[in-house]
């Protein structure tokens, strides 16, 4: 997405969030023997590390949850303060009926949201909440759990979703573009984090459009770190895979479709990056330029990733079976792959 708002001249301004304090990582820390800071800090610079060699282009601002406390507090003491929030043995929880336009980004409703919460994260049976979808915005200190100076809230840490809100809200402001990130984030993490931060703005909306990713699974199920079948990029680097061959591999799906990782998948990727090097490593080729307006054509239809490859293909393929005079083809092939799809010919 960056990358085509920049060819088309637009200046970005890209915030990302990590959650470097949650109970999953908390969980882990505690079943490996490690300290949960060390442990997220490795995590991020690994992730940061992959997201190198993928070549994505880097935000302007990448934030961690803990960093971004100091600006949490005051957001959910607004919230208590105006009624949108309210106390609950010592835990903060937001009331959704605060906010008029909850529900709108996910589109779902009451019964589907309670079952969602309940398995992303949420307490929906929890006695004493006026709503089974209120989320927690503050969680009082916990035993043997990390805690931070909430003010009037007294010591805890963030619930999940005004985490991102605070960072976004600084950041970015109301009615930012996009918000982006997996589809299982539409309900609750969008919807809930769209809701806090309207109901402390009463502007509407917080993010104008989302991007939601589609899930990936492995073996016939959702990769997932509970169910641990995942498959790692820093692994398949260490295995020598081309991080423009994975790439490419995602790229063959349209992000909004559900598909599954599989041999054959990454194997079609790096033949397909093989034949493009040898297409562009030749010293003339067919005109390039109408093959730049197909990638371009595609990647504005909704990111139509696997149109742009399979435009990029027939060049090749041409190429191969035909050659071309055209001495600076190759070389704008390889320029405009690079910096529309990110893969380094």
């Amino acid at each position: 997405m960056q990358r085509v708002w920049l060819d088309t001249k637009r200046q970005v301004h890209y915030v990302q969030n990590v959650t470097d304090v949650d109970d999953p990582l908390l969980e882990r820390a505690t079943r490996d023997g490690k300290d949960w800071v060390a442990l997220a800090e490795g995590e991020t610079a690994l992730f940061r590390e992959d997201m190198t060699a993928l070549r994505l282009l880097p935000p302007q601002h990448y934030i961690g949850a803990v960093e971004a406390i100091p600006g949490i507090v005051p957001l959910v003491e607004r919230l208590r303060d105006m009624g949108a929030a309210y106390e609950l043995e010592g835990d903060t929880y937001f009331s959704v009926e605060s906010d008029t336009h909850f529900g709108e980004v996910s589109g779902l409703d009451a019964a589907a949201m309670k079952l969602l919460s309940a398995e992303r994260g949420g307490d929906p049976e929890r006695p004493g909440k006026k709503n089974p979808l209120d989320p927690m915005l503050w969680m009082a200190a916990r035993e043997g759990e990390p805690s931070w100076d909430g003010g009037s809230l007294g010591r805890g840490r963030p619930g999940w979703h005004i985490e991102c809100v605070a960072i976004a809200l600084e950041h970015l402001g109301m009615g930012f573009d996009v918000q982006g990130g997996g589809s299982d984030l539409a309900f609750p993490h969008h919807e809930m984090g769209a809701s806090h931060a309207q109901a402390l703005t009463g502007e509407y909306p917080f993010a104008k459009a989302y991007v939601h990713a589609g899930m990936v699974a492995l073996d016939g199920a959702k990769m997932s770190k509970s169910k641990g079948n995942l498959v790692f990029v820093s692994k398949l680097r260490r295995d020598g895979v081309d991080p423009a061959a994975i790439r490419l591999a995602l790229l063959s799906h349209h992000y909004r479709a559900d598909w599954e990782w599989t041999d054959s998948v990454l194997t079609e990727a790096v033949e397909r990056l093989g034949r493009w090097r040898a297409a562009v490593s030749r010293p003339d080729g067919p005109p390039a330029e109408a093959l730049v307006e197909e990638l371009r054509e595609a990647l504005a239809n909704d990111l139509d990733a696997p149109s742009a490859l399979a435009a990029v293909d027939r060049w090749a393929a041409r190429q191969a079976a035909e050659g071309g005079t055209d001495e600076g083809a190759p070389g704008v092939v390889s320029r405009a792959v690079d910096a529309l799809l990110g893969a380094a010919l």
